[in-house]
């Protein structure tokens, strides 16, 4: 096995994707017939990554993704960050960035599951994610209609930099919130501005409702008064005898009847005593 540490070299340079123990022992195993234990191949590898660590390199041999891959050292990527930006080769969108999570955190997964969960429809998304290879198919799922299932490719970890999903953040830690900024705790000055707003608010419906109360007593009251003047008596209160808050058996008198009544009283009233006596007489 002349030259095996070159060799493994030169597999792990020319591969476009992080490169496994498995891929490294297939492929030695074609060209040279070699059967070489996976200690062995690690052995090569911490040599070379020895090898890689010195200044004189600008990348550097790297496990990730489940396999091993060269990769630029972290003071050199702002200048490879501009170059990928220039290109933008698998820029996602944010409705690709939605899809894309879920089918990681949830895979295997159907697309009607991802739709379930987005509410929007996924065509589009799953197509541009399987043309990326960031997604790959894995089966068809047991259930009704056999729908296929999705998860992530051995390009979305290289893409994202991780040695596998178990490295994925954790929801947990995604969601944690400190009790000072914790969603639905008001700050003690919103407190104090809806206690503010509340009392306000209370005193406005108060006196709201003190208006209205005086409004419906002054409307009882013109009400009295109209039912009093058409049943207006002139000397005899017993002559109608009328409950006004008896609605139902109040019986209003005919006006012109009353006013014709009154004006008789008001000429015997005006009449002198001598025509009173010289009619009386006659």
């Amino acid at each position: 096995m002349e030259l095996l540490k070159q060799q493994i070299e030169a597999l792990i340079f020319c591969s476009e994707q992080s490169i496994s123990l498995e891929e490294i022992a297939a492929s030695l195993k074609i060209s040279f017939d070699w059967d070489v234990e996976d200690e062995e191949i690690l052995k090569a590898i911490e040599e070379l990554k020895e090898k890689y660590v010195s200044e004189d390199f600008s990348f550097e041999l790297l496990e990730i993704s489940e396999g091993f891959q060269f990769l630029t050292k972290k003071q050199y990527h702002a200048a490879v960050s501009a170059l990928i930006q220039h290109k933008a080769k698998k820029k996602l969108s944010v409705s690709q960035m939605e899809t894309l999570a879920i089918i990681a955190y949830r895979q295997p997964v159907s697309k009607g599951e991802v739709e379930h969960i987005r509410g929007v429809s996924c065509d589009y998304a799953v197509q541009k994610l399987l043309e990326k290879e960031l997604i790959e198919i894995s089966g068809k799922s047991d259930g009704p209609g056999r729908p296929v299932l999705y998860v992530t490719s051995t390009s979305f970890m290289d893409y994202f930099g991780i040695k596998s999903v178990k490295d994925l953040p954790q929801l947990k830690d995604l969601h944690m919130v400190t009790e000072e900024n914790e969603i639905g705790q008001p700050s003690e000055g919103a407190f104090l501005e809806n206690e503010s707003y509340s009392s306000e608010e209370s005193a406005n419906q108060k006196e709201e409702s003190t208006e209205n109360e005086e409004l419906e007593d002054s409307i009882v009251s013109l009400e009295v008064d109209s039912i009093e003047d058409v049943i207006e008596s002139d000397e005899d209160e017993n002559l109608l005898e009328i409950d006004v808050r008896d609605e139902d058996n109040l019986d209003i008198p005919d006006r012109k009847s009353i006013f014709l009544e009154n004006e008789m009283k008001k000429e015997i009233k005006e009449e002198s005593p001598e025509k009173r006596d010289s009619d009386d007489f006659s």
